[in-house]
C-alpha cells in the first residue's frame, strides 16, 4: 500500500509518516494482543506467538518512534523523501523475518531484506559526502559479514543435510563432534557477531552511526541489535535454552569481556555525541552476550528484557540529538550540549540518563536488564562474568560522574 501511495499520490510526502506511524502501532499493539497465539505457518518455515511477538512488539514500536522522529528532522537534514518510509517498513519486515525464522534460508532472506534497506537508508541523502561514506562503509563491511554467515550455513547444510532448525535442533547434541557442524556454527555466530556490533566486529559501528542520518543510526543501533540477536537465539535455541551444552561459552565469554571493556572506555574518550553513542552500544552488546554466554532460559529472557528497555532509552537518546542537531550537521559534539540544563532542562536530564546506560542503572529497566543477565550468568557458573561486568558498570559510573 505505501508503494502505490508513493505511485500515484502528488502528496505521498505527508501521508507515507502517518500511515507509517500507524502501521507500526496497529502492528505493536497486535503483536502483544496475539502473543498466545503460538502456531507455525507457511510450510513451517515461520513461527508465530510466544518471544516472536515479543520481538515484533520490539522492533514496530521501536520503529514508530524512530518513524515521529523522522518527520521534522529529514526536513532538517535535507532528505525528506517518501521513500524513506517505504525503506524503514521494508527494515522492519526482514527483522520480523528473521525473529520467526524456523529455516536457516529465512533467517538469511530476513537479513538481506534488512541490511539492503539499512545500506540504502545510510546514504539517503546523496549530497553528503559523510553519508555516501556511512553507506559504502555499511555495504562492504556488511557483505564481508554475510559472507561468514553464508559460508556457515553452507557447512552446517553439508552436515545435516537439511535447513530446518528444528531438525538441526534434534540433531545438535549427535553432531557436537562433527568438525564442519561446528565450523559451520561458529561461521555463523561470527557473521551475526559483526551484526550486534561486538569487540572485534565492530568497526564499521563508530563511522556508520556518525554518518548516517541521525534517526537512522537510532534505528541501527536498537531495531538492527535486536534483530540479530533475535536470530542468533532462534537458530541455537538449543544452546540457550538449557536443553543442550554450549560450546561456545568461551567465545561468547570473551567477546563479552571485551566488548564491555572496549566500548565502554574508548566511548568516554569521544567528542562526537553520535561516536560516543556508537560506543556505548557496543558496550551493550557485551552486556547483552552475558546471557547468551550462560546459555540458559533465564539469560534469554534476560536478553530480551535488556534489548526492549535498551530500544527505548537509545532511541530517547538519538531522538533527542536529532532535535538538538543543526542544519548543516553542527551541535553534534559534546561540548555544544553545554548550557542545555538551563535551555531546556527536560532534554538534558534524559540525555544524560539515556546517553550514559552505565550510568543509568537509575533508570530501574536499563537496571533490571543488567541484572537478569548477571544472575543467569551466576547460574551457569560463570560468577566471574558476572563480577567483571558488575565491576566494569561500576568503573564506568565513577569515571562519569568525576
Amino acid at each position: 500500500m505505501s508503494v502505490i501511495i508513493e505511485m500515484y499520490s502528488n502528496k505521498s510526502e505527508n501521508i507515507l509518516p502517518w500511515f507509517s506511524l500507524f502501521l507500526f502501532t496497529l502492528s505493536a499493539i497486535y503483536a502483544l494482543y496475539s502473543i498466545n497465539s503460538v502456531s507455525v505457518v507457511f510450510q513451517n518455515m515461520i513461527n508465530t506467538g510466544g518471544n516472536v511477538n515479543l520481538f515484533y512488539f520490539i522492533f514496530c514500536s521501536g520503529s514508530a518512534i524512530v518513524t515521529l522522529l523522522s518527520i521534522s528532522y529529514l526536513k532538517k537534514y535535507g532528505a525528506y523523501f517518501g521513500e524513506y518510509f517505504i525503506l524503514l517498513q521494508t527494515s522492519v519486515l526482514g527483522m520480523m523475518l528473521m525473529a520467526a525464522a524456523r529455516d536457516l534460508f529465512v533467517v538469511f532472506l530476513g537479513l538481506e531484506i534488512m541490511s539492503v534497506s539499512f545500506y540504502v537508508l545510510a546514504g539517503l541523502n546523496r549530497k553528503r559526502l559523510s553519508a555516501n561514506e556511512a553507506s559504502l562503509k555499511y555495504f562492504l563491511l556488511g557483505a564481508f559479514a554475510t559472507g561468514f554467515l553464508v559460508y556457515g550455513i553452507a557447512l552446517i547444510y553439508g552436515s545435516v543435510h537439511t535447513t530446518s532448525i528444528q531438525i538441526i535442533s534434534s540433531k545438535f547434541a549427535d553432531l557436537s563432534a562433527n568438525i564442519l557442524f561446528m565450523g559451520g556454527i561458529l561461521l555463523f555466530l561470527i557473521g551475526f557477531s559483526f551484526k550486534i556490533a561486538a569487540f572485534p566486529f565492530h568497526m564499521w559501528v563508530p563511522d556508520v552511526y556518525q554518518g548516517a542520518p541521525t534517526t537512522v543510526s537510532a534505528l541501527f543501533s536498537t531495531g538492527g541489535k535486536a534483530a540479530a540477536f533475535s536470530a542468533i537465539m532462534v537458530v541455537l535455541a538449543v544452546m540457550f535454552t538449557g536443553s543442550g551444552q554450549n560450546q561456545f561459552t568461551p567465545y561468547l565469554a570473551v567477546i563479552s569481556t571485551l566488548s564491555m571493556l572496549y566500548g565502554s572506555i574508548v566511548a568516554i574518550a569521544q567528542t562526537d555525541i553520535k561516536r560516543m553513542l556508537a560506543y556505548s552500544s557496543i558496550a551493550h552488546a557485551g552486556y547483552m552476550i552475558i546471557g547468551l554466554s550462560a546459555g540458559n532460559a533465564l539469560g534469554v529472557a534476560g536478553i530480551i528484557f535488556y534489548l526492549a528497555a535498551y530500544t527505548f532509552i537509545n532511541l530517547g537518546a538519538f531522538g533527542v540529538v536529532s532535535i538538538i542537531e543543526g542544519e548543516d550537521e553542527s551541535n553534534l559534539t559534546i561540548d555544544s550540549y553545554s548550557g542545555l540544563n538551563k535551555k531546556v532542562r527536560c532534554l538534558q536530564h534524559y540525555l544524560r540518563y539515556s546517553c550514559f546506560p552505565w550510568l543509568a542503572s537509575l533508570p530501574l529497566q536499563d537496571f533490571f536488564g543488567k541484572y537478569y543477565v548477571f544472575i543467569a550468568a551466576i547460574k551457569a557458573d560463570l560468577t566471574w562474568l558476572a563480577i567483571l561486568g558488575v565491576f566494569q558498570a561500576l568503573l564506568v559510573l565513577i569515571s562519569i560522574c568525576e
